[in-house]
């Protein structure tokens, strides 16, 4: 795991193209590799560093496989829960991912941050994908985009540096938009709210031995 993460140290995070290029290569070392991922969810409950950076949603899990805080690059697992769905929104940092189980739909609206005068109820989507098993994309943090799920969908991340201390948000069905904060900047009680606990994990990663991924 560490040796993988090791690699995406120099990325260009800025450069999409480089983004995917090297994230698919690390994306498929571990996902045709699962005794590493296996290894790492059985030595997280001993990795404090990495439980604090687990969080539980109502319709979302995300468990941290690593975190390297000189560079900002984590490794996480997304477990997508019944109903769940985005409201347009972009990201603090550039990403990549690799679906593992079940899939879902994405919508991509564009960078929406140029243009303070946009309306989220007019809101245009400008590519509609499917997401099924396999596919691994990357995601530049200014693109706003949905994503709305089947139940126990799975998807492999890697999230590069933050590069921002807020992202946008829209509701396009009340017309509101909004900027939300990264966790240094949330209240206690919200981070409390959402941290994960040993239970929880211990349901989660259930379920994916029950799933067979790892």
């Amino acid at each position: 795991m560490d040796r993988i993460a090791g690699e995406l140290t120099w990325i260009d995070w800025n450069d999409i193209d480089e983004v995917e290029t090297k994230c698919r290569s690390a994306l498929d070392m571990l996902a045709t590799d699962p005794a590493a991922i296996r290894q790492r969810l059985l030595d997280l409950p001993n990795r404090p560093d990495l439980m604090k950076l687990c969080e539980h949603y109502d319709i979302l899990d995300k468990v941290v496989l690593h975190n390297d805080t000189y560079t900002g690059v984590r490794i996480r697992l997304h477990i997508f829960l019944p109903g769940y769905f985005d409201r347009p929104h972009n990201h603090r940092w550039s990403y990549a991912s690799r679906i593992l189980r079940g899939h879902y739909r994405h919508y991509l609206f564009g960078n929406t941050e140029l243009d303070e005068q946009v309306e989220p109820a007019k809101l245009p989507v400008l590519h509609v994908r499917e997401e099924p098993v396999g596919t691994t994309y990357a995601l530049h943090h200014s693109m706003v985009h949905a994503v709305v799920a089947e139940p126990y969908s799975a998807s492999l991340v890697v999230r590069g540096p933050a590069v921002k201390d807020k992202f946008l948000v829209m509701d396009r069905q009340t017309g509101e938009a909004w900027w939300q904060y990264g966790a240094n900047s949330e209240p206690e009680i919200d981070a409390k709210r959402k941290a994960m606990t040993r239970a929880r994990f211990a349901e989660v990663t259930g379920w994916m031995q029950e799933w067979g991924l790892f």
